[in-house]
């Protein structure tokens, strides 16, 4: 798969403080770039204007990550046959894009996962580690393929592939979701070691609210089961 079929996709919000330096260092790789606002209220938007060569696709108000990543990959299809999707809080590094992209010239139509290195460090939030061991079990339960880094949104889909799922979630949940109706499609799924950047206290930017978004994983996941087990819905 030749590079220039691949697009890069940031969801983001409200990662004023960040998202300059994300779109400056992919821009500086050469790939092409779809960001996708989902509501943003503080300077993201501003930010962003700043960009002459990247699409910018805008919610409204914020609807989820699921939702925007949806949003990149309806806009990708239009020219492109690959998508690296990264977030937009700086903590992957853009430099490992290429491992991605060549993990996907040796394994064509497949799903390729950054599985995140160090994620055991004492500075990386318990929240983080404990929830990457939860849900990487349950995509299993689930139907899904074993993997060690589920929660990891840094990826690489084949849009055509992606296209023919049929994912409900909106938000965080959508990521897992993505995997294990693919496994269910035989849609291959492997991953490939990457760098994880995790800044200390306000510093970091998170959206993720640990109680309540356990409790969407655990419903998107027994949503899953039941599914697997009454064959509904596959």
């Amino acid at each position: 798969m030749s590079e220039r079929k691949t697009v890069v996709i940031i969801p983001v919000y409200n990662h004023g403080s960040r998202i300059d330096e994300v779109v400056s260092r992919v821009i500086a790789l050469g790939y092409p770039l779809i960001v996708v606002d989902d509501g943003s209220t503080d300077k993201t938007p501003e930010t962003l204007k700043q960009f002459s060569k990247i699409k910018v696709c805008t919610h409204p108000h914020n609807i989820g990550k699921g939702a925007a990543l949806e949003t990149g990959f309806k806009e990708a299809r239009k020219s492109y046959a690959q998508a690296v999707t990264i977030d937009g809080d700086g903590q992957h590094d853009p430099g490992d894009i290429q491992k991605l992209v060549s993990a996907a010239n040796l394994h064509p139509q497949t799903i390729i996962i950054g599985r995140r290195q160090g994620m055991e460090e004492d500075h990386v939030p318990w929240t983080s580690r404990f929830g990457r061991g939860f849900s990487n079990f349950w995509v299993w339960v689930s139907g899904g393929p074993r993997v060690s880094d589920s929660q990891s949104g840094f990826r690489l889909y084949p849009l055509a592939k992606v296209s023919s799922l049929d994912v409900r979630a909106r938000r965080y949940q959508y990521e897992v979701e993505v995997l294990v109706k693919a496994h269910r499609r035989g849609i291959p799924v492997k991953e490939t070691p990457v760098r994880v950047i995790y800044q200390h206290g306000d510093e970091r930017i998170s959206h993720f609210h640990p109680w309540r978004d356990f409790l969407r994983n655990s419903n998107t996941f027994r949503q899953l089961i039941i599914q697997r087990i009454f064959r509904v819905g596959m």
